[in-house]
């Protein structure tokens, strides 16, 4: 067995560190979210700096072991392994760089904000980050959309921060933009003309949060000279390559490029398309306390983005929960411990399979197709 530390849900940044000094080698296992990848990425370069071998892994159902004999196992958006950063308290991203500081390595503060944005935290609240990221190329505060592309129409198609009428249509969204008055290259005056239409158009959902949920998605910080147009882009692309294309996603956050670049953006497209395609043609219905969306996907990670879309943008009940015949996804607006949730409902319908999560967010496979008006049943039961 490892002789880390037992497992704690959040580990501190230098007793991390001490162990990552004195591993062989390092396994790291990620959840299928924005905020993992980055924090993967974080201590993946800061483990090649020092010349010890390791091995990613994204899941979206991860369940890390612990590691053989001094290997080290870190499990990352998810409890677990050796030591694990739950990103519960805070972004895995922004405890990632501390270790990587720690270890005596200078993380990459972009990389590491956009995990921070990608966990729905301000990327302001990351003070020391920006300041380091600031220090190594100019990043603005500007009025306008957060898109990790300089193309408006295909960053409000694709965008993931919101569901409004053009996601998933980059032809609407260019009849969007022209209707407004917005050229291709925007002035000041322009992207606030936009983001005041966006804010709009999110706030007439059936979602009491949806006004709140959009701030997400507006006032970005922009990098003119960056490999993504804003902090908040890069993080929503982290976010879809994460379920979309993880190998992509991995290699990105280990190592910049444009291919790398270029096959990212790709799985963006493609999540985002998939993910508000879904939401729109999904079967709802509305419990007390949980709104539910029955869809055809059954890509655990894409249900994972549907659930928080349509916590944000549709749900006029607090929780939300995705059912497919394969696989199931849940979002909630505050703390309910939704992963134990999920895990009862799922033995409670005898589905043999896995499920994992936390106080926000869940996510389950089956191995067999489940009835889904009894795993609706259980869960609410559960809740």
């Amino acid at each position: 067995m490892s002789t880390a530390p037992e497992t704690v849900e959040d580990a501190d940044a230098g007793e991390l560190a001490a162990a990552l000094r004195e591993a062989p080698f390092v396994g790291v296992v990620s959840a299928a979210n924005g905020d993992s990848l980055a924090a993967s990425g974080v201590l993946a370069r800061a483990l090649r700096e020092r010349s010890t071998p390791f091995q990613i892994r994204v899941d979206p159902v991860p369940d890390p072991l612990p590691g053989d004999g001094d290997d080290l196992v870190v499990g990352l958006g998810v409890t677990g392994g050796d030591l694990a950063l739950a990103g519960h308290r805070r972004p895995a991203s922004a405890a990632a760089a501390e270790t990587a500081r720690e270890l005596g390595v200078d993380p990459d503060p972009v990389l590491a904000l956009a995990g921070v944005a990608a966990a729905d935290r301000p990327v302001g609240d990351a003070a020391s980050l920006l300041e380091a990221a600031a220090r190594r190329r100019t990043i603005d505060r500007r009025p306008g959309v957060a898109i990790p592309t300089a193309d408006l129409a295909e960053g409000l198609a694709h965008s993931t921060l919101v569901h409004a009428p053009q996601s998933g249509d980059p032809e609407l969204a260019e009849e969007t933009l022209a209707a407004l008055g917005v050229s291709v290259e925007p002035s000041d005056e322009g992207h606030r003309r936009l983001a005041s239409w966006l804010a709009i158009e999110a706030s007439t959902s059936s979602s009491s949060r949806a006004a709140e949920a959009v701030e997400r998605a507006l006032r970005p910080h922009a990098i003119p000279d960056g490999r993504f147009a804003t902090v908040e882009g890069f993080g929503d692309v982290l976010d879809a390559a994460a379920r979309e294309q993880p190998g992509a996603g991995v290699a990105l956050a280990i190592r910049d490029g444009a291919e790398r670049r270029s096959a990212v953006l790709d799985a963006w497209r493609a999540h985002a398309t998939g993910t508000h395609t879904a939401l729109a043609d999904a079967t709802t219905g509305r419990y007390d306390g949980v709104f539910v969306a029955r869809v055809a996907d059954e890509d655990p990670g894409r249900l994972g983005t549907i659930a928080r879309l349509c916590r944000d943008f549709r749900s006029p009940e607090p929780v939300v929960l995705v059912v497919a015949d394969d696989a199931a996804a849940a979002a909630s607006t505050s703390g309910v411990a939704l992963g134990r949730t999920m895990a009862e409902a799922r033995r409670s319908v005898d589905a043999d399979g896995q499920s994992r999560g936390g106080p926000r967010r869940a996510t389950a496979t089956f191995d067999d197709t489940v009835e889904v008006s009894r795993l609706i049943t259980a869960f609410r039961e559960a809740l």
